[in-house]
């Protein structure tokens, strides 16, 4: 099979090795509690419960009202339990969110556990209306790592030809959507019919050619579907960052996401592999969106795991009971991947619908370089898979043009971190760049006002 690439783009160690052959764990917080960030990916959500409460797995805690808009997605209890507070706590990126803490009773994690799930639903014989309000009150949202509403891609405004399932998983040491794949490819498969049968569209399997092996067990799953003639396979090259969803539509499809435009306006629709098993279970099961696979992994991660747990697990109550850490030699946290990943400040805080993978770095892991002065190099804009400047949005942004940054790409930019990988003054670029977004975001809304 022909592999397709694009334009730009950097070869990281994967480090793939340490966990891409190791069995998906279920396994539950020592402290059988969960700490539910009650709003994600959208408009404000509100709680639906209050402190007291005895709720049931799968329960909806927290929701916002529908005629604010349509980006939003309602938040489900992952463990039966009662609400113990409703508070501002530390989740990922160093923050603090309004929160929602459940302390599960004895029966957590067992055939016993209270659910209330939602009414099974057939997505082949209900109406398009139906899809698109269970993937809602599911409470989908992307689990690639931006928690967007999934709902809202469902929502029809333009005529769409392909639905893309990004398979690339193309962040180092991350290798949940590898296993996922190999162990429940009826699941990935059947949540990607549905988003077919529901936009009228072809469907389309990115994967990377280091993933090659697993095409056979796909291809088996796909010939079971009522939509197999619909589906097909791209083999791209192994390469960072393919996932990222305009390299991916451009590689696989040859359309270009036009600036500051989205998929649906070239036709398209990216879902990721774990995004459609949430979307299966939640009309196969009823089950809203409550537990979320993830890797761990990291040279100072003494037991690299693939894991699933309730949603809201907190890092630290896995700790030593699931994982085991050098503390001695950790030098960096990251919730996510060391390209795209955040740095976090300690283990205190929740696993979220988007978390794909905590990474534990050494120093020999981790870039220490202290930055030195640009020289003009280029080595950024040759590796940028979206064809920007990066050296001259981090110029304008030294001086203050925040409207020369936007000339030169800044809303553009996906945060990759390519440049900051191949750049020899070992500058931060990802990091000037998101501060320049807040910074723009901020001055828009100041004129706004």
């Amino acid at each position: 099979m022909k592999t397709r690439t694009f334009i730009g783009g950097v070869f990281p160690q994967e480090k793939k090795e340490l966990s891409n052959e190791l069995q998906i764990q279920t396994v539950l917080p020592s402290t059988k509690m969960v700490v539910i960030p009650f709003t994600i990916g959208g408009i404000k959500n509100v709680p639906l419960v209050k402190v007291g409460d005895i709720v049931a797995k799968g329960q909806k805690i927290a929701d916002s009202d529908i005629s604010a808009g349509i980006i939003n997605a309602p938040v489900h209890a992952s463990i039966a339990g009662t609400i113990k507070k409703i508070e501002n706590r530390p989740v990922s990126g160093n923050m603090e969110a309004p929160c929602i803490v459940i302390q599960g009773d004895d029966a957590i994690g067992t055939a016993e556990e209270k659910t209330a799930y939602m009414q099974i639903l057939d997505p082949f014989t209900c109406t398009h209306e139906e899809i698109e309000q269970r993937i809602r009150e599911a409470g989908i949202t992307g689990m690639g790592g931006a928690s967007f509403p999934t709902h809202v891609k469902f929502h029809k405004t333009e005529k769409l030809d392909y639905v893309l399932l990004n398979a690339s998983e193309c962040e180092p040491y991350i290798t949940i959507d590898e296993r996922t794949l190999g162990e429940s490819p009826e699941r990935v498969i059947d949540g990607l019919s549905i988003a077919i049968h529901h936009t009228q569209s072809k469907g389309l399997i990115v994967i990377t050619d280091n993933k090659e092996y697993l095409i056979p067990k796909l291809q088996e799953a796909i010939s079971k579907s009522p939509c197999k003639d619909k589906i097909s396979i791209c083999l791209t090259d192994t390469k960072y960052p393919q996932g990222g969803e305009k390299v991916l539509i451009k590689a696989a499809t040859g359309r270009e996401v036009p600036s500051g435009g989205i998929p649906s306006n070239v036709g398209c629709m990216v879902i990721n592999v774990n995004t459609a098993c949430a979307i299966s279970d939640a009309f196969r099961k009823g089950m809203p969106l409550i537990e979320r696979p993830l890797t761990i992994s990291g040279g100072a991660c003494k037991t690299p795991k693939n894991i699933k747990v309730p949603v809201g697990t907190i890092l630290k109550d896995l700790i030593p009971s699931v994982i085991e850490i050098d503390e001695e030699n950790t030098c960096k946290i990251l919730s996510g991947g060391p390209m795209m990943g955040r740095a976090v400040a300690d283990t205190v805080f929740p696993i979220e619908k988007g978390t794909s993978g905590i990474t534990f770095l050494t120093a020999k892991e981790t870039n220490l370089e202290e930055e030195s002065p640009c020289i003009g190099c280029g080595k950024c804009i040759e590796v940028c898979p979206l064809n920007l400047t990066p050296v001259m949005i981090s110029r304008s942004l030294k001086e203050g043009n925040l409207k020369a940054a936007e000339s030169y790409g800044l809303k553009d930019c996906m945060e990759c971190g390519c440049c900051a990988f191949i750049c020899p003054a070992h500058s931060p670029l990802v990091q000037k760049f998101r501060v320049g977004k807040a910074q723009l975001k901020a001055q828009m809304q100041k004129e706004k006002n």
